[in-house]
Order: structure tokens, then C-alpha cells, then sequence
């Protein structure tokens, strides 16, 4: 398994992640169509993922209500060592005014709590887990690096953040001499690709790390859904994806093209599409997740298969979307003084700096 630098940190973290949203739903809440792994069964998938060179394992709080940090913990067991602990804080615990958000009072509770379900006396990367508009950044940095000095918590990132959000961020923490965020959980794939407008080159720009979620589009990437066939039993999206003809016209553009791809290589679609992101200018680890080992296997299968650049090019053409404003204005106008968004170029300008 490849090993990445999360960001510009000394950090490395496996190119696949694991994302244990799987483990601990219950029937009746609605983590339950996510996953329902326990027990004996998320030991051994832990079990194969470091035995696989996986040691990136990401989870939330909130992930069914907590059960997932604490399935985690016991299966890491006496191999803690070994894994790169994520964990993320920010949605709501309980009934009360602060028992949601970035405040002070929040992320500390919060915190404490997941290093109690973990079973750890440290979290590897802490990740504010959405923006809170209520507070102040000064406290938020103030208050994650004050856990990081305090021993409880080693690196810091944010998830689902604007990219002005992140930028000014980084910028209190830099006036403040707190610790930076060294990464950036984004939702990321051939069917999303929003994060390139900002999000991407603010990553490269700044040092901060990638970490991909929703790469599959909730099982739409490996082709459960396409357009013709029968709707598939119990999964994430009941009743299939919601698109308009437009957005189902460029879906069945893009799974034509992963067939032919992940076909030529023996991959699953999935596969492939994961296999896409791994040659993202930026990106440190893409999380995948899985509710049997057979889902596991498949997706471990996309880093033994690096994509060569023209298939990348292939999936880059038929998934493309316009530039939105003031982006497009860069491309079209200022292109010599923009390279990232010439698209084409993107991957030649950022391997040269």
C-alpha cells in the first residue's frame, strides 16, 4: 500500500482509508442502511485493512451515536499502534444550546468523550466535522490547539468546509501561532467534482492534505443503479439517485467509460472510480468503506491498479463540468497565468512546482 504525506505534515497516511460509518448501526436509526458491523466481523475487516498496509481508519461521534468509535477502538485493539486514528466533532450530542458546533465548550467535551469510546489517550487528526457560522475561528483554533498541546489530539484537520472558511482558518492560526488544519475531508468524485473550483488547489497551495469521501456516490459509481436495470435490494439511496435527465445523461456517460476501463484491467467499477481519485494532484487518501470483505477486497483492489494517465484523461473528458464564476473567466481569458484551470495542464503544472 502506497504511503502519503497528509498534506505538508510529517504525517503519512495509506493512499485508501478506511471509513468506519459501517460499524454499529442499529435496524432502527438511520445508520442501519449504512452498515450494521460488530462484533467478530468489523475485528477481521480491521484486521484486513492493516494487514492490507491500510493504517488511515476514519470515524465521527455521531456515527450511530458514538457505537462506531467504540466498535473501532476494540478492533484496533493491541494493533493501535499500527493505525492513524480520525475521528470528527461538530454535529449534534444531545438536546441543549451547546451541544452542537465549534465552540470551546463543544470541542472539548466532545473530544474527551471520543477518547473515551475509543479506548485511546490520543486521537492521531481531530476534524471539526462541518463550519460552525456562530463562533468566532479564534476560538475554535484556540481551543483544538490547546487539546493538541495538552497530548490529546496530534494533528488537526476540517471537513465539508468553503474554501474561504478553511483559508481564513489557516490565517488565525498562523496570526494566533496555533496549530494549522493539515487537511481536508472532502466529498470528491467522477460525478462531484466542485472541490477542483476551490478546495483542490487551495489543498496544493497551502499544504493541505486530501482525504476523499463519498467516492462511490453511494454505490452509484459501481453501477447498482444504471439506467435499464432493476433496482437493487436494501442500500443507501432507497428508491435509486434522484436526477434530473440531464445529470442521468452524464451519469450513464461516466459508468460507460469506468466499464470500459475497469473491464480492460479486471476491476469492479468501483474500483476504478476510486482508482481515478488516487491520481488527483492533492489527494493524501481516499476513505472507503465496506459492509462485507467481498466490498473490501474490491475496493482494496483499486490501489494494486494505477490508472496510466490516458485512461485518467478518458474519465477526466466524459465526468468534466463547466468552470463556474469566476473560474471560467481564468480559463478563458488569463489561462497562461492560471494553469490549474486549463484542466489538461493540471497535472504537468502542480508535478513541476
Amino acid at each position: 500500500m502506497e504511503m502519503r504525506r497528509l498534506g505538508r505534515s510529517g504525517l503519512k497516511v495509506s493512499a485508501l482509508g478506511f471509513g468506519a460509518m459501517t460499524f454499529g448501526g442499529k435496524p432502527d436509526d438511520p445508520f442501519g442502511r449504512i452498515g450494521t458491523t460488530d462484533g467478530a466481523e468489523a475485528e477481521s475487516m480491521v484486521g484486513r485493512c492493516l494487514d492490507a498496509g491500510i493504517n488511515l481508519f476514519d470515524t465521527a461521534n455521531t456515527y450511530s451515536d458514538g457505537r462506531s468509535e467504540e466498535i473501532l477502538g476494540r478492533a484496533l485493539g493491541s494493533r493501535r499502534h499500527e493505525a492513524v486514528i480520525a475521528t470528527k466533532g461538530f454535529n449534534r450530542i444531545g438536546p441543549g444550546p451547546n451541544d452542537v458546533g465549534a465552540s470551546r465548550g463543544y470541542i472539548v467535551r466532545a473530544c474527551e468523550a471520543s477518547l473515551r469510546r475509543l479506548g485511546c489517550d490520543y486521537i492521531d487528526l481531530y476534524q471539526m466535522h462541518c463550519f460552525d457560522g456562530l463562533t468566532s475561528q479564534e476560538e475554535t483554533v484556540r481551543a483544538l490547539d490547546d487539546l493538541v498541546r495538552a497530548g490529546k489530539v496530534r494533528y488537526l484537520g476540517v471537513s465539508n468546509y468553503a474554501g474561504w472558511h478553511l483559508m481564513k482558518g489557516l490565517a488565525v492560526a498562523d496570526r494566533l501561532g496555533g496549530t494549522r488544519y493539515v487537511s481536508q475531508q472532502i466529498k470528491y468524485s467522477l460525478l462531484t467534482r466542485d472541490a477542483e473550483n476551490e478546495l483542490v488547489p487551495l489543498g496544493l497551495e497551502e499544504g493541505v492534505g486530501i482525504l476523499v469521501w463519498g467516492a462511490l456516490e453511494s454505490g452509484i459509481l459501481s453501477g447498482k443503479y444504471r439506467s435499464g436495470s432493476p433496482e437493487p435490494g436494501e442500500t443507501r439511496l432507497p428508491g435509486g439517485p434522484q436526477l434530473s435527465d440531464t445529470e442521468r445523461e452524464r451519469c450513464d456517460a461516466v459508468l460507460d467509460t469506468l466499464t470500459e476501463i475497469a473491464s480492460a484491467r479486471g476491476l469492479s467499477l468501483g474500483s476504478a472510480a476510486i482508482a481515478w481519485l488516487l491520481r488527483k494532484p492533492g489527494v493524501s487518501s481516499v476513505l472507503v468503506g465496506a459492509r462485507t470483505p467481498e466490498q473490501l477486497d474490491q475496493n482494496l483492489a483499486a490501489a494494486q491498479s494505477p490508472l496510466d494517465d490516458e485512461e485518467v484523461q478518458r474519465l477526466d473528458k466524459v465526468s468534466e463540468t463547466p468552470w463556474i464564476y469566476p473560474y471560467q473567466i481564468y480559463k478563458t481569458y488569463a489561462g497562461e497565468r492560471n494553469p490549474y484551470y486549463m484542466r489538461g495542464e493540471v497535472y504537468r503544472h502542480w508535478r513541476e512546482r
